[in-house]
């Protein structure tokens, strides 16, 4: 009675009762003559992620909006974790999908299992969906819970900042360029020696199942060219000029097995590769007499496309059952490294890592060979040429 007695009573009257402890005895009442709006809560992470999906899907590639938004990002967001011995997928304790957007549901997506670089990559996507989220007036957060925690957004090479001239010009050197590069295979560029190299072309060729012998040439020929899988996937022979004046490959198409499609390179654009010796005599060997045009350089036994899937099986490992029992064998990578014929175990992919390297520490110009594999002086210089274990200091 005091509240409506007072002068202010509109700002001191409580019109749920819960003020005078009467709320729950009149809850009822006071729905039917009056509902009290109930504070609209957030929006769950997931609601806010597919809603993103739909608004990225025009600016990236299909495989990258296939594979690494929807599949390896959404993945992370739900929890689940990869079960190697079992194949599948599994939930874990880090779902953060159906949470609504709060404070912590950054710190809680921290503790999914999966790589840190993963994780940084997820958390880079869900806070440019949290700023769109923002953007469209849908959340009434002021602080972007998915901005990267604990000091992940830390430049790591702030050592090598370049110098201010006296003039007040920057002194750029390469490494202030940024490695925009967001694709993990092209990442782990480690690379094989080129001994290993030629063990495992070697082990390929001689193998005793014809299906390592059938993917022989195609290995050979991504260590001698370093062009991406699914540029060699796609190549047909209109694309390999043989001949005078015209000793070049033409990579324009990638093939890509999950969609069963082939779209331009990763780029976009078309690269022409300057034929070499060794590189010449691969393709004459291969070519068969009745080559068209339009026929695969590379193909499986039953003619098809080569993929990831079919090479993995070959190179890493193949899963089998036999009732109730699995059997995992060992790719011919594997068992080579393995039986410590090489050093070490590394992706189909590293022949592209293999090349670049192996030319850089050949003395190959770098704006050449940066030209002919795609990518650029600036990456050649910071990732590929300071990794020569064998480079020794000189006696002064």
């Amino acid at each position: 009675e005091e509240d409506l007695q007072h002068s202010d009573w509109q700002t001191l009257f409580d019109p749920t009762f819960a003020k005078y402890g009467l709320k729950t005895k009149y809850a009822a009442e006071l729905k039917l003559v009056a509902p009290i709006p109930e504070p609209e809560s957030e929006i769950t992470v997931g609601t806010m992620w597919e809603d993103y999906l739909e608004w990225k899907r025009p600016q990236l590639q299909p495989t990258t909006f296939k594979g690494v938004f929807c599949r390896t990002y959404t993945n992370i967001i739900k929890g689940l974790t990869w079960d190697i011995s079992s194949a599948t997928f599994s939930d874990g304790q880090h779902s953060i999908w159906e949470l609504p957007i709060s404070a912590n549901v950054g710190e809680i997506l921290t503790k999914h299992p999966t790589s840190q670089q993963n994780k940084q990559r997820t958390l880079s996507a869900l806070s440019e969906a949290f700023i769109r989220l923002q953007s469209l007036g849908k959340t009434k957060l002021t602080i972007n819970p998915f901005a990267m925690p604990n000091g992940s957004n830390e430049n790591k090479i702030d050592k090598y900042k370049s110098q201010t001239r006296t003039d007040g010009t920057i002194d750029l050197r390469w490494w202030d360029k940024e490695d925009t590069e967001k694709d993990p295979e092209e990442c782990d560029r480690r690379a094989f020696s080129k001994k290993d190299r030629d063990i495992i072309i070697k082990a390929l060729y001689e193998h005793k199942n014809a299906s390592p012998r059938q993917l022989a040439p195609l290995v050979e020929f991504r260590f001698l060219t370093g062009c991406r899988s699914g540029e060699a996937f796609a190549l047909q022979w209109k694309d390999v000029l043989l001949g005078r004046d015209k000793d070049y490959i033409r990579f324009s198409k990638s093939y890509n097995g999950q969609q069963k499609n082939t779209q331009v390179t990763k780029t976009g654009e078309v690269r022409l590769f300057k034929i070499y010796s060794k590189l010449s005599d691969l393709l004459m060997r291969i070519k068969p007499a009745d080559a068209k045009p339009t026929d695969l350089v590379f193909t499986k036994l039953n003619g098809k496309h080569w993929d990831t899937g079919a090479v993995r099986e070959i190179w890493y490992q193949t899963r089998g059952n036999n009732g109730q029992k699995k059997y995992i064998y060992p790719g011919v990578v594997t068992q080579l490294a393995d039986d410590g014929l090489i050093d070490g175990y590394l992706p189909f992919y590293n022949c592209r890592h293999t090349f670049i390297s192996l030319q850089a520490h050949a003395g190959t110009d770098l704006l050449l060979l940066a030209t002919a594999c795609g990518n650029s002086v600036e990456v050649i210089q910071r990732h590929y040429l300071g990794i020569d274990t064998s480079v020794k200091m000189t006696d002064i």
